[in-house]
């Protein structure tokens, strides 16, 4: 059973944000593409973003998170919280 996990993408580097913004949003096609992603967004405050994936164990998930360019290269730090959907 899959499981989603809330991802926060807290602003660290806007200007490094902004260089990197185009591999992230590549890295985010592709994750979309292999369905680990239920949904993402900015925040409009420029507090940073958010990613809701999809996947087994937080650890997954995690080492998924730390390819995000935006991670590796320093411009956001991430929080991850399994997240319980109720519709």
């Amino acid at each position: 059973m899959s499981n989603y996990y809330a991802v926060f993408l807290p602003m660290l580097d806007q200007e490094k944000s902004m260089h990197y913004r185009p591999d992230h949003l590549s890295f985010l096609q592709k994750q979309t593409e292999a369905g680990r992603i239920f949904a993402k967004g900015r925040f409009t405050d420029g507090a940073g973003g958010l990613v809701i994936y999809i996947g087994e164990t937080k650890n997954e998930i995690e080492q998924i998170v730390k390819q995000d360019p935006y991670i590796s290269q320093g411009a956001r730090g991430y929080e991850i919280h399994e997240w319980e959907m109720v519709k």
